[in-house]
């Protein structure tokens, strides 16, 4: 994608209670997000209703209905965009091996993953960014693999936004690389994102992003009635599931309970959505998952990967793994009726924003610090600039008082050290690096830096 100087990109001023807010657009990913389709959207979820189920143990080789169908499917939507990605779109099943005794899953049988690999064009640059959704469904018992099991929204709303990215993104050129996946096993253990989880941390993939969007197409729910489809949740770890002695030591000295990295990729979606999504507020959800429930992002966690769960603000449990039916004059089924796919179609918009602002940033600055040693009401910032990739136009240092759950300010640099006249006792820090396009990286909460002299 070619780079806009700052002075060219696409500015919008939103005014909040009387104060003026600046949002800056580069107007080429302005323009991917415009470009989703919702009545595409509704197409892809339709079709995926049509298979009857996709539970995980209905027939694999009926070209009209089962598992089987829907993946094959899915691999051939992806296909389609190869052609325009310049040779560098690449669409496998990745299979594996599940089930057994005393398992969900009762026999041994082989499941399948879709995996479309969009390369970056910077052979130098390793990083990658997933998004991922499921393709299985499930009605009201774990066993019954021939009942209509529709899963319009769990989840193919989220495997019907994969296909809308693949489809626009796979025209346009990114440094880092993205992968998409329609993994299948999530409704019996998440066994395909543990699979793929497993098999990434294997390989040492310098995974710096995953998204898992899981029911993202419904905005009215259950017994509350609300009705909205202008909030989506994105549930975040704090204390890292994956955490070392040496982590957690650091953790509570910094008091970094609040910005692990899943949280700083929580309020990186939260920011980069809202500039690009009219009409939608992402609200952040200081938890890992809903009570009870599991997200494909939980394997990626636990093997030490910065991943996130999106997911619809209102639930509605009369449709969430029930068998089709009116019973007391509410229909039951997570029916294609039932999806807002405006909804979708914005949450789509919040995915692909993301994932092409960091696709497109520059690597992250490392050795972030903040200097303790020594008693004074100023704080002292030190980082070096990445060793990878593009060099960044500057940095931004990020403030927030202690109690914010958000970043409340920004600070262009050009230098790898800044003295602040904020206590750091007082305020929390982050930095970030950006190109000349205004590109950022997700946020670093700096450690300790190297002691100065002086008494603490």
């Amino acid at each position: 994608m070619k780079r806009i100087a700052f002075s060219f990109v696409l500015l919008t001023f939103v005014y909040v209670s009387g104060a003026q807010t600046i949002i800056n657009r580069d107007p080429e990913i302005k323009k991917m997000v415009d470009d989703i389709s919702k009545d595409k959207i509704e197409q892809h979820v339709r079709k995926m209703v049509s298979f009857h189920t996709r539970h995980n143990l209905s027939e694999q080789n009926d070209p009209a209905k089962g598992i089987g169908a829907a993946w094959n499917w899915i691999k051939t939507e992806m296909e389609k965009s190869i052609s325009v990605s310049g040779g560098r779109l690449e669409v496998k099943f990745e299979e594996y091996t599940v089930g057994g005794q005393g398992q969900r899953i009762s026999q041994e049988i082989k499941l399948k993953n879709v995996v479309a690999t969009l390369k970056g064009t910077d052979p130098n640059d390793d990083r990658i960014i997933i998004i991922s959704a499921h393709l299985d469904s499930r009605a009201a018992l774990d066993n019954d693999n021939t009942g209509f099991a529709p899963g319009a929204n769990d989840d193919g709303s989220g495997v019907a936004t994969i296909l809308e990215l693949v489809r626009i993104m796979s025209t346009k050129k990114f440094s880092a690389t993205i992968i998409f996946m329609a993994v299948s096993g999530e409704e019996h253990g998440l066994y395909g994102a543990k699979y793929m989880a497993t098999k990434t941390k294997q390989e040492k993939w310098n995974i710096i992003a995953m998204l898992n969007n899981d029911m993202i197409g419904n905005s009215g729910s259950s017994e509350t009635l609300l009705n909205d489809n202008m909030r989506v949740r994105v549930f975040s770890e704090g204390v890292p599931a994956f955490e070392t002695e040496q982590m957690a030591s650091l953790r509570k000295y910094i008091s970094g309970e609040n910005d692990s990295k899943a949280r700083q990729l929580a309020r990186y979606i939260k920011e980069t959505g809202e500039k690009y999504v009219d009409q939608l507020n992402v609200t952040l959800v200081f938890r890992n998952d809903r009570f009870g429930r599991g997200g494909d992002h939980s394997p990626f966690c636990q093997e030490g990967f910065t991943a996130v769960r999106i997911c619809e603000y209102n639930e509605n449990y009369d449709r969430t793994h029930k068998i089709p039916a009116v019973e007391n004059g509410i229909q039951l089924g997570d029916l294609p009726e039932y999806v807002d796919y405006e909804y979708v179609r914005k949450n789509a918009g919040v995915n692909l924003a993301t994932i092409a602002n960091l696709a497109l940033a520059p690597y992250e600055p490392v050795n972030c610090g903040i200097v303790t040693s020594g008693l004074t009401n100023k704080t002292t910032l030190k980082w070096e600039s990445p060793a990878k990739g593009i060099k960044p136009a500057g940095y931004y240092i990020l403030m927030r008082e202690t109690y914010q759950p958000l970043w409340e300010k920004k600070i262009f640099v050009t230098g790898n050290e800044i003295t602040l006249p904020y206590s750091k006792d007082n305020y929390f820090f982050g930095i970030q690096s950006v190109d000349a396009a205004g590109h950022e990286s997700m946020a670093v909460f700096p450690g300790q830096a190297k002691r100065q002299s002086g008494t603490n």
